[in-house]
């Protein structure tokens, strides 16, 4: 083939021509080893207004991944056009190979192969280029990652261990993959205490799974226990992630550990407990465990949860992996101080920006009371009749101290207000100071949400950890199947590991001052969850809390703060208030006295809306706003624009591009005007041009005597084309299928009307052309 008609072979021919067979002729297998077009993520997505859409152009799509075993990668490879150079593609590669964190980078445009080598020996180029049969083989690149990785020989077989493949073709995602191949090495390099930072939603079980399966199967832990501290989350695992196990495993019950199981799921409480007799943990030997994975373990030692600890004490010899979705540590709270620091961490503001997690929108409303403070009068009484402390009252206070009646039922009123003009069934969870206080809310949700609550009792329910009735409902609430219960109020309970996949409304009325438990609450929503068109989420901060997004520890790097000296409890010490159930009210702790105080006018003097914007900072920039920024991204001025849309054979073309930023047109209609057609909303805008609608356009078409150049049939499809983008816009009367409906199929077939009337498809085409210049002339 000569390099001319090489030049005009497609990316994917040059691919298949070239780049392919080179790869599988250095000893590549094409089934096991070689994966095509691979998706490492899918873009983020954009939230304005109600409004969602993924921006494709920060998608990441690698033409090659290359693997030693499957999950296990070890070069990337991009491919470009023959018009481009031989590494053109590097920089892209590059990014790739930085995100699966493999030393090799490969580009080609079909001549030959550039090369980037992260492990490259002294004296060696680090970027070379070489011809299309020099590709390296398997065992060289095995070899580059294994010296990039720090694996040695003899630690190899336990490193390629197969992943669990359950014949769906199911791949762990690039950083499941990555914290999994981290744990695995680091578990053949003869560590024992390793902590996974992840964020919630981001398929920390799976990635559990996956790690104690591979090590189980290479009998490097044939005994492991998975330490969780919800009920719900043993059931759950059992059923889904860790089912391929079969009968090797088991949950312990009846306060027994039953020594012919291989892989044990426990709940802290059930294998420990204040006596000694509670401590079933000790009924084994300490070498009985080789492996035992920690769920959540940020928890471990708040509150009586830090019982994981003496467990692991007692099984000191075994590996011990602490999973957590939390890494900032608080005084009280150092999972660091114990494990070390995190061999992976996958953040929330990562997972947002790949598109993996759900982004939110922060509707922050301040209330007259909250702000400004109230004052009692000298001598007023509470409605029990108690005189209440002479002070002023602000927004700490409210409903941990103070209880306006009419506050509670304006926050209410405010949350049915934005679920009544969205969706009055999207599953919500209002988090409330205490438990008093939530089931105060339960009752104002009742009365403000009308004929929705009296349809159904389950409408709205108190989960909390003392309330049998609603404990008993939190399946159904965190089931996408299950429309009832959809409003949860609650204090505590739902702030960790609870899967709410379908949570799109997140109520803040509560004080938060912990960063861990802001992002844990932040965590119920971030799930992306396609099949339920759940695809963002809304926050509503009726307590300030949300300020904690601008702080810079929000998603930052962890940081231990309690560093035991050699005589301190290497246990850190329990929390000093940051609202836990039992505290104002709640199941045990000091009961705070209230006042509940009728009467007392509550009015919002301010509202505001905040998205998520590219940077991971808070912006307060509608759909209208965020469109204009990006459509002049892709066309630098009306001129511009012009020129390219009037080029264009298929505006059709145009109108994909900005939608790979997430600007779709139709959804910016509903804002500006459903009338306008594409054309008129970009040139309005992004260039604040006067839009003229589609109607308008047709009609000033028709005014201008444009068709006596045609026959009589050929002017009938013409103006009957015109009618169509008048009625449904101009992909619709680009797309030849529009001949096959009315009125068209009255004139004839699509083949009769292209052939018969117009003389033949070029014909037709340049007709259509003609007629869309003439849509269009007066703003060009």
């Amino acid at each position: 083939m000569d390099s001319n008609e090489k030049k005009e072979l497609s990316e994917s021919d040059i691919k298949a021509k070239f780049i392919t067979p080179a790869i599988v002729q250095a000893g590549w297998d094409e089934m096991t080893q070689i994966r095509r077009e691979v998706t490492l993520t899918p873009g983020p997505v954009v939230v304005r207004g109600n409004l969602s859409s993924r921006n494709k152009k920060k998608k990441k799509f690698a033409d090659y991944v290359l693997q030693k075993e499957k999950g296990v990668p070890v070069a990337v490879v991009e491919a470009k056009e023959n018009n481009y150079t031989i590494s053109h593609g590097l920089q892209q590669a590059l990014g790739y190979a930085d995100i699966l964190d493999v030393p090799c980078a490969f580009s080609s445009n079909g001549d030959g192969f550039a090369s980037h080598n992260k492990v490259a020996a002294e004296g060696e180029d680090t970027e070379t280029e070489f011809g299309l049969d020099a590709f390296p083989s398997p065992a060289e690149l095995w070899a580059r990652y294994k010296r990039f990785r720090g694996i040695a020989d003899d630690q190899e077989s336990l490193v390629t261990e197969p992943y669990h493949d359950d014949g769906s073709n199911k791949e762990p995602r690039y950083y499941q993959a990555e914290a999994i191949n981290r744990v695995i090495e680091k578990v053949a390099q003869g560590e024992k205490r390793l902590l996974l930072v992840m964020a919630t939603g981001t398929g920390k079980t799976y990635t559990t799974f996956q790690i104690i399966y591979r090590l189980w199967k290479a009998k490097k832990a044939k005994r492991i226990l998975f330490l969780v501290d919800r009920n719900i989350l043993a059931d759950q695992t059992l059923v889904n992630d860790f089912k391929p196990f079969g009968s090797v495993m088991t949950k312990i019950r009846n306060r027994k550990i039953d020594p012919s199981y291989e892989v044990y799921l426990g709940l802290y409480q059930a294998l420990t407990g204040p006596d000694e007799e509670d401590k079933i943990f000790k009924s084994v030997k300490r070498d009985f465990f080789d492996l035992i994975v920690i769920d959540e373990c940020h928890r471990g030692s708040a509150n009586d949860d830090s019982a994981w600890k003496e467990i692991l004490e007692y099984f000191d010899g075994a590996i011990q992996l602490g999973m957590t979705a939390t890494p900032k540590e608080t005084k009280y709270a150092s999972n660091i101080t114990y494990f070390g620091e995190p061999i992976y961490t996958y953040s929330l503001k990562q997972g947002i920006q790949d598109g993996f997690l759900a982004p939110y929108k922060v509707v922050r409303i301040d209330i007259d009371k909250d702000i400004h403070g109230w004052t009692p009068p000298p001598g007023m009484k509470d409605d029990l009749g108690n005189e209440i402390e002479q002070r002023e009252y602000n927004q700490i206070d409210m409903d941990r101290i103070l209880v306006l009646n009419q506050r509670t039922r304006l926050v209410a009123e405010r949350v049915m207000k934005l679920l009544n003009a969205t969706d009055p069934f999207q599953k919500t969870i209002i988090f409330c100071e205490d438990i008093d206080h939530a089931e105060r809310m339960r009752k104002a949700i009742v009365n403000a949400s009308g004929q929705l609550a009296k349809a159904n009792s389950k409408y709205v329910m108190r989960i909390t950890g003392d309330s049998i009735e609603g404990k008993a409902e939190l399946d159904n609430f965190i089931d996408p199947e299950s429309r009832y219960p959809v409003i949860a109020t609650t204090s505590e309970l739902l702030t960790t590991g609870v899967d709410a996949k379908t949570c799109k409304l997140i109520v803040l009325d509560k004080t938060i001052n912990s960063m861990t438990t802001f992002k844990q609450i932040v965590g119920r929503g971030t799930r992306i969850e396609e099949s339920q068109n759940k695809y963002f989420f809304t926050i509503m901060d009726f307590k300030k809390a949300t300020e904690l997004f601008k702080d810079p520890d929000f998603d930052g790097e962890p940081v231990v703060i309690y560093e035991p000296e050699d005589d301190d409890d290497p246990v850190p010490p329990d929390p000093e208030g940051d609202g836990e159930e039992g505290e104002a009210g709640g199941e045990e702790g000091e009961i705070i006295k209230k006042y509940h105080v009728g009467g007392v006018t509550v009015s919002i003097i301010a509202e505001r809306v905040e998205f998520l914007g590219d940077d991971g900072q808070m912006v307060t920039e509608s759909y209208r706003d965020y469109s204009r920024k990006n459509i002049r991204q892709e066309f630098t001025s009306l001129d511009d624009f012009l020129q390219k849309w009037n080029g264009s054979k298929k505006k059709a073309a145009i109108i994909e591009a900005l939608a790979e930023y997430g600007i779709e047109l139709p959804k910016l209609a509903r804002e500006v005007g459903k009338d306008y057609g594409d054309f008129d909303l970009i040139c309005h805008i992004a260039f604040d041009q006067p839009p003229l609608t589609r109607a308008e356009r047709a009609n000033n078409v028709k005014k201008r005597n444009y068709f006596t150049q045609y026959g009589d049939k050929a002017r009938a499809v013409l103006e009957a084309l015109l009618d169509k983008y008048a009625d449904e816009g101009i992909v619709s009367i680009e797309n030849n299928n529009v001949l096959k409906l009315d009125p068209f199929k009255q004139l004839g077939t699509p083949v009769e009307i292209i052939n018969g009337v117009f003389g033949g498809k070029a014909q037709y085409e340049a007709a259509l052309q003609a007629l869309e210049t003439e849509l269009f002339k007066q703003a060009s």
